[in-house]
Formats: C-alpha cells, sequence, structure tokens
C-alpha cells in the first residue's frame, strides 16, 4: 500500500466519503465541498480519491460513473438502472468458492460483486 503526504484536502473528502452511505461519484464530492472549500478544484478530487484508492481507505466502484465507498469490507452492492442509484446489500453474502480459482493457479484477495437492474422504489414507481 503507497502511503501520500498529509493532505487536508484528502481527509475532507475522506470525511464525505465516511459520513455519507450514497457511495457519490467525483462530481458530488465536488459539489458538497466546494462552499467549504473554494480552492478545491474537480481534479484535485480526482486525484485524492486516486490516492485514497491506492493507500486502501476506500474502494472504486464502477457503474455509469465510479463512484467511491469509504466501507473497504467486502460486501455486495446493487446498482439501480433507472435512477442510478447504489445500494449496499449488507444482509446478503458472496456466495463464491475461490478454491476453483486457486486450483488453476490464481490467488484470489478479493471479491466484489455489483447486481445490476432495477431498485423496489422505481419499480414501485413504474407501476403507478
Amino acid at each position: 500500500m503507497k502511503r501520500h503526504r498529509h493532505s487536508e484536502q484528502r481527509e475532507l473528502i475522506y470525511k464525505v466519503l465516511k459520513g455519507s452511505k450514497e457511495h457519490p461519484s467525483a462530481e458530488h464530492i465536488y459539489q458538497n465541498l466546494k462552499e467549504v472549500a473554494p480552492s478545491l478544484s474537480l481534479a484535485t478530487v480526482y486525484r485524492n480519491l486516486n490516492f485514497l484508492v491506492e493507500e486502501g481507505r476506500i474502494t472504486r466502484i464502477p457503474c455509469n460513473v465510479n463512484r467511491y465507498d469509504a466501507n473497504t469490507a467486502e460486501h455486495i452492492h446493487f446498482f439501480c438502472t433507472e435512477c442510478d442509484g447504489l445500494f449496499d446489500l449488507d444482509n446478503l453474502t458472496i456466495p463464491f468458492d475461490a478454491s476453483a480459482l486457486e486450483a488453476l493457479g490464481y490467488e484470489v484477495n478479493r471479491c466484489d460483486v455489483i447486481f445490476k437492474g432495477i431498485c423496489p422504489n422505481c419499480i414501485k414507481a413504474n407501476k403507478q
């Protein structure tokens, strides 16, 4: 894990992620912080998100736009293709047995699962 020098802007970005269950995008983080940190640029947000990912403090979740999560424990996500919502499915476990891959010579360090579809709120709204 690569370490970088301390940055107040990076810690501000990390604090936003730790306080959010919404898995914000870089743009969303930038919009939330630009009043408190007027010198912050979108490029700085992206650069610091990359640093935080390299340090292992956050994870990047590939969706239509990259989203970020301060919960680095293995867990399952659901991405709604209607509302772009990204939800933690904490009550589900990852049902993957890595032994088949290991038998083929792979070393498995992590398993990330993202289901894509339509969330209950959008299903309900579409029926009305």
